[in-house]
């Protein structure tokens, strides 16, 4: 899957500090065996007292790993990124991701009507 270049440097950071597992996964315990449910729970709980503000902790901001899934997905909508490569990229299909994610793309009015104008002017 294609990821911006930030994201790449991110991961060759991580695999350079920490390798993979034998089998080639990227995350593992400290021997490298598979972390296990309960394992990230704790490992989650302890980066998010370190990462975020007291205030941050105490809200619902990243309170589970898998929020990070939506952030992503609403963080590349609200960037403009065309719907069906966001869908394709977050395993859903485009109805599922306006369904669960439509309260993103509002407010975006004025920016598709300068895109709309860009075309009609002959610039897009």
């Amino acid at each position: 899957m294609p990821i911006p270049p930030e994201l790449v440097a991110l991961l060759r950071w991580h695999l350079m500090a920490y390798g993979t597992a034998p089998d080639g996964r990227v995350f593992q315990t400290m021997r490298g065996g598979l972390i296990q449910d309960t394992g990230y729970g704790e490992v989650w709980a302890e980066a998010r007292t370190r990462a975020l503000t007291p205030a941050e902790f105490d809200s619902v901001l990243a309170k589970r790993p898998y929020d990070l899934r939506h952030a992503a997905v609403s963080t590349w909508l609200s960037s403009g990124v065309e719907p069906q490569f966001v869908a394709e990229r977050a395993g859903h299909s485009v109805a599922v991701l306006f369904r669960v994610y439509a309260k993103f793309l509002k407010d975006g009015d004025e920016a598709a009507n300068a895109k709309i104008s860009a075309r009609l002017n002959g610039h897009g």
